[in-house]
């Protein structure tokens, strides 16, 4: 079980920011003890692989936090979370960790089942970042990105050293990043709404205007 949510926790961190959890991953693995990858992953600790994941996270930090921008690298990262959540998934299911001394037998019996859901984790976190973001970005004229980026970029990482350290925290961190996106989510709706009431002429927030209101009458006398 500890197994699957170091999986899940690195999956989700790699659909916030796809380099954060595959740089910490073979970070540790290189230089601590705290993490064995298993057979065939241990080409994430190449010390190639780290510096190449440190120059592209330090491209994504930067993309990511300019207004417009950060919508266009949403797009191409549509490819590149999912794929970095399957690697993230498949590596960190299978490696012995100080909680996680023998891999149990989910990641055992073959790479494609967790490499296929931590694709599918990480593409729907990305789907609801990146669904979000020019929301944001419009509604706070582009104040609102580059916090949202950090704080985005600071889950990710919580999120990577949670999965490998103390799996159980996932969950606490799962139930926080839906509870925010739920609320996210509503504000989203309703700017929205807004949006399109002020398109079509009328006033937001279900005030009345002069031709929606009921007809007066006019008394004879």
């Amino acid at each position: 079980m500890l197994e699957i949510l170091t999986g899940t926790g690195l999956a989700t961190a790699a659909g916030l920011n796809a380099y954060v959890p595959l740089l910490v991953l073979g970070a540790l693995a290189r230089w601590t003890d705290v993490i064995t990858p298993p057979a065939g992953w241990e080409w994430l600790t190449n010390g190639w692989v780290l510096v190449i994941l440190a120059v592209l996270l330090v491209v994504e930090v930067v993309a990511d936090k300019v207004p417009v921008v950060d919508s266009v690298n949403d797009v191409v990262q549509t490819v590149v979370r999912p794929a970095a959540g399957g690697i993230a998934f498949g590596a960190g299911s299978g490696s012995q960790t100080a909680l996680v001394a023998d891999p149990g037998a989910f990641a055992a019996s073959g790479r494609w089942l967790p490499v296929v859901l931590g694709i599918a984790l990480a593409l729907v976190v990305h789907g609801a970042k990146a669904t979000a973001r020019p929301i944001i970005t419009a509604t706070t004229l582009g104040v609102g990105g580059p916090v949202v980026s950090t704080v985005e970029d600071a889950t990710s990482v919580g999120l990577s050293f949670a999965a490998i350290l103390a799996p159980v925290l996932v969950i606490l961190g799962l139930a926080a990043l839906v509870l925010v996106w739920f609320r996210v989510r509503r504000r989203v709706v309703a700017a929205r709404r807004i949006g399109s009431l002020r398109m079509r002429g009328r006033p937001p927030y279900g005030s009345v205007g002069r031709d929606d209101a009921d007809p007066v009458s006019i008394d004879p006398q």
